[in-house]
């Protein structure tokens, strides 16, 4: 995070801490963020052998998505692992990113997905079962979520 986002971040926590106010749209921004990265934590552990590859593959994916600098990916993945933990389903997170992305954005996850789950060189059956049905839950095509596997290099 830039010095000068550091700032304004600091001062909207005072703001939020003194008056308990805050901005809407920061706030919708926000659960996007954590969205997009619980859903990249949920590839990562759905074979249930989190790999270094994979792990740095999560933190690349969410850099370029949310364009966050390294220590706020690090971040954002370290709040997304506590929400996975605490979710019940995929319906959490899915609903709040039909609500605040376009379809290309959708798009653009599903191939991070995609190389998450490819980031250790093996697709488990689970990763592809998690993926195909964040893409039912994201309304992509069965075309879209095979073309997103192929342009990653998945057969």
């Amino acid at each position: 995070m830039r010095d000068g986002a550091r700032i304004v971040s600091n001062w909207m926590d005072w703001i939020e801490q003194r008056f308990g106010v805050r901005d809407a749209g920061e706030d919708a921004a926000r659960g996007r963020d954590l969205a997009v990265a619980a859903l990249l934590v949920e590839v990562l552990r759905a074979d249930y052998d989190t790999s270094f590859a994979e792990r740095r593959q999560v933190i690349e994916a969410i850099g370029g998505l949310l364009a966050l600098d390294a220590s706020a990916c690090e971040a954002l993945l370290a709040e997304a692992e506590q929400s996975v933990d605490r979710a019940h389903d995929l319906h959490q997170f899915t609903s709040q990113l039909n609500e605040s992305l376009s379809h290309r954005e959708k798009l653009a996850l599903m191939e991070q997905l995609w190389r998450v789950a490819h980031a250790d060189e093996a697709v488990h059956k689970y990763e592809e079962h998690l993926i195909r049905r964040v893409a039912d839950l994201l309304h992509v095509s069965h075309r879209e979520f095979i073309a997103a596997k192929l342009r990653v290099g998945g057969a």
